[in-house]
């Protein structure tokens, strides 16, 4: 996960606890609710970068295990 990534998820999640917050304390269902959306938001965007992260490391170990393989063929 990119750097401004982490740092707009880290917005988003943050400011969406500050407008829970305020609807909690002024009563606003609305604002309350939309806090909540936008810090449901970033956990499925950061879960996403984590999804795409893995993704990379494991093609990456692919390509590692296929050139030991071929290695080993070639050595025989």
């Amino acid at each position: 996960m990119g750097l401004d990534d982490k740092l707009n998820n880290a917005a988003t999640r943050h400011m969406g606890a500050a407008k829970e917050g305020a609807g909690k304390l002024t009563g606003d269902e609305r604002l309350e609710r939309e806090g909540q959306q936008d810090q449901a938001q970033a956990k499925v965007q950061e879960a996403g970068e984590r999804v795409k992260d893995a993704a990379k490391d494991i093609g990456s170990n692919l390509k590692d295990a296929a050139a030991k393989v071929k290695e080993n063929f070639s050595k025989d």
